[in-house]
């Protein structure tokens, strides 16, 4: 790791002016948590000149959550904030549980909205710096080890998206807010907002150079709410998912307006659209459960190693759904 300038930023306008300067040759990164940068720079991945603090900035911490704004957390809430938080576990209980899900209880307390948003890929590949200088082809895994990698739009690339949040967050139709050097801010849907991995890109999200992550939004529940989360791993200790699954259902029985969200399993997290479409104006049972799972991988083109996705996910997803239908 090369030597680089710290710098304690104080206010948002100050953040933001410090990473428009930022330049290819003598780049500036932000800190949130740090959780995810420290392991890039350790990794050789990134090497900035200057490290930007942004815990000092109040603006960026805190939550609101009430009927009238929804929800409202600050980019550097911890994700052990969220999982404790007595309105979200009420209100955005599948939130609640990623973000309780997330890591371990250590990392919860230090990693942030922010900084769980930005990370970049945990590909084994695209975390090797011998193989970034060698050329060999980091965005795609077609031949390698890629038995975690996506089993859905795995043409570009193979690398899957790495934010638990990102799951939950998309299912509740969160947005993110963001203000650049001269104080202009703009809100931008989640969705739009995460890019699919690119090794080429210093960021996979549509952030502007100089623009800060302030703050996440999710709009007040329009009609009674189920919802659940189910996070799949190989060990019950922590480890990386294999996939994880959303579902937030609007109406009290039959099922109105649905979400349905997987990660883990794609280079962005993906909606289940078409089961979205199957379960809407219907009573979740089992069978309609089952039928919805499948419809959701039918499209699925798994690679060599990691094909046991497909079977893994559909499973997941139809307990999730039951979960959700009695609100569990």
């Amino acid at each position: 790791m090369r030597s680089f300038e710290w710098v304690d930023a104080t206010s948002v306008q100050q953040a933001a002016i410090l990473l428009e300067r930022s330049t290819p040759q003598a780049p500036v990164l932000a800190k949130a948590g740090g959780m995810d940068l420290l392991d890039l720079m350790k990794e050789g991945i990134v090497a900035p000149a200057r490290v930007v603090n942004l815990q000092a900035i109040e603006q960026l911490h805190g939550i609101r959550c009430n009927d009238a704004v929804g929800l409202r957390l600050g980019a550097l809430t911890t994700l052990a904030q969220i999982a404790q938080h007595p309105q979200i576990q009420a209100k955005y209980g599948a939130l609640a549980a990623a973000a309780g899900h997330a890591a371990t209880p250590q990392v919860r307390n230090a990693a942030t909205v922010g900084g769980n948003l930005l990370q970049r890929p945990r590909c084994w590949y695209f975390r090797n710096r011998q193989l970034h200088d060698s050329g060999v082809d980091v965005i795609n895994a077609p031949e390698g080890q890629h038995q975690y990698h996506a089993i859905f739009d795995n043409a570009a690339t193979s690398m899957v998206h790495a934010s638990t949040l990102a799951t939950a967050l998309l299912a509740y139709g969160a947005s993110v807010h963001l203000t650049g050097p001269g104080g202009q801010s703009r809100e931008v849907t989640l969705q739009d907002f995460l890019l699919p991995p690119d090794a080429a890109r210093p960021c996979d999200a549509a952030i502007q150079r100089g623009e800060v992550l302030t703050h996440v939004s999710l709009r007040p529940h329009a009609a009674p709410t189920r919802a659940a989360y189910h996070k799949q791993t190989e060990r019950d200790s922590y480890d990386w998912p294999i996939c994880d699954v959303a579902v937030v259902l609007r109406g009290t029985e039959v099922v109105e307006s649905a979400c349905i969200v997987l990660g883990w399993v794609a280079p962005l997290p993906r909606r289940a659209l078409a089961s979205e479409h199957l379960i809407r104006g219907r009573l979740i049972d089992a069978a309609l459960a089952a039928e919805a799972a499948r419809l959701a991988v039918r499209d699925a083109t798994p690679l060599a190693r990691n094909q046991y996705k497909v079977a893994v996910l559909e499973a997941v997803l139809r307990r999730t759904l039951l979960a959700a239908a009695v609100g569990t």
